[in-house]
């Protein structure tokens, strides 16, 4: 069972900062947050990034991050989810980024048998914190180009998903402060309309199927899309996008 939200945001950690993570964490910087970069690797192979965000960047381990972030980026593949630690995100807020590719990931039957989302699973996989999907959709390339300040005619949405009003409430506000608007598709039993190879994804974001030329999508647009999932019926796309 998830906990009560322990925090306001002031501080989002990354676990993952390959492109997603690095766009993501230039935008909180960008909106006055402090952030604390991992990966798989080590800090000391982040120094780059981390100078080039600045002094509201820092670099440590998988469990450093999770322990200072009030809201936490998960953007790895995956397989990688069970090496996300459990017991600092008690009462945080996770946003989860991934998508499934069985090219990278290996098949999983709960995915595979549309008895489970991605995000479903790090939920099962993180008892006491409060996930919510978003960045799954959209090419790493457009996350920084597409931001745009409240009230931009051409402000781009996301596309998020959680089971708990409250902490999906902060993630949407979170969002907002980082350049984009949102529309709500439910609970992350309903993620899966915005996953791998569904209408939603990767193509609203590009122009022309180019996702080299970034172009904004409406939430009127990204729920017209999630309306025309089909689980039944879906081509996977490969690991090239939008990672």
């Amino acid at each position: 069972m998830t906990s009560q939200i322990r925090t306001e945001i002031q501080t989002v950690g990354f676990i993952g900062a390959g492109r997603i993570g690095s766009a993501v964490a230039r935008l909180a910087v960008d909106a006055g947050y402090d952030v604390v970069l991992s990966n798989s690797r080590g800090p000391e192979t982040l120094a780059d990034l981390v100078a080039d965000l600045g002094p509201r960047a820092r670099a440590a381990s998988r469990e450093e991050a999770a322990e200072a972030a009030d809201a936490l980026v998960v953007t790895i593949p995956l397989h990688a989810v069970g090496d996300v630690p459990v017991a600092p995100l008690d009462g945080t807020i996770v946003l989860d980024t991934n998508n499934y590719y069985p090219d990278r990931d290996g098949h999983v039957a709960a995915l595979d048998e549309h008895r489970a989302t991605t995000s479903g699973l790090l939920q099962e996989h993180l008892p006491g914190a409060h996930v919510v999907k978003v960045f799954g959709t959209i090419n790493s390339e457009a996350i920084v180009p597409l931001a745009r300040p409240s009230g931009d005619p051409e402000r781009c949405a996301l596309p998020v998903f959680g089971d708990d009003a409250d902490a999906k409430a902060r993630a949407v506000a979170l969002l907002d402060r980082l350049g984009y608007d949102v529309h709500d598709g439910g609970g992350l039993d309903e993620s899966w309309r915005a996953e791998n190879g569904q209408p939603a994804y990767g193509m609203p974001y590009a122009t022309d199927g180019d996702m080299a030329r970034p172009r904004p999508a409406s939430a009127d647009e990204i729920a017209a899309l999630l309306a025309r999932a089909d689980r039944e019926d879906v081509e996977l796309m490969t690991f090239a996008a939008p990672e």
